[in-house]
């Protein structure tokens, strides 16, 4: 399981998450699974529902009632029955790394803060001291950075 020894052929890994109910039972969520050819996933757990649990191989385990611990279950299994078996809705492999969620949120939170303050020409009053970027200027600069991070999200690198 440290990554060093794969999977036997055929083989892979059921990843399930727990967190106990109210009563201090722990709920088993299937999360997704890794496999020789997929050999790591990072799983969003922040949306799952407690005691909303599925089917799982560790019923047979005495576990302890604990208020508060989580667990991670593996279970190794053939490769036809993980293809079978269907994840919580809310654990979903992130498709999107972190630092294009972190900059796709910064875009959308500068784009609104700046619109915020968006006033129309007849509304200002002059002040010789003071500049202002017109709207559509924000708007454009906003549409390229996504389109550029979309395209490619390091491009800022070069």
């Amino acid at each position: 399981m440290l990554g060093t020894i794969p999977f036997p052929e055929g083989m892979g890994g059921s990843v399930y998450f727990s967190y106990p109910d109210s009563s201090g039972m722990p709920v088993w969520q299937l999360l997704g699974f890794v496999t020789n050819g997929k050999p790591s996933a990072i799983f969003k757990i922040s949306g799952l529902k407690s005691g909303e649990g599925s089917q799982h191989p560790f019923g047979a385990m005495n576990i302890v009632r604990t208020p508060s611990v989580a667990q991670i279950g593996i279970s190794v299994e053939l490769l036809d029955s993980l293809a079978q078996q269907t994840p919580v809705g809310n654990a979903a492999v992130s498709s999107v790394d972190s630092f294009t969620q972190f900059t796709q949120k910064m875009l959308d939170n500068f784009y609104n803060f700046a619109s915020s303050f968006a006033i129309s020409q007849a509304q200002m009053t002059p002040n010789p001291s003071e500049m202002f970027i017109p709207a559509n200027v924000v708007l454009k600069w906003y549409e390229n950075f996504q389109r550029r991070l979309a395209q490619n999200p390091l491009f800022w690198k070069t």
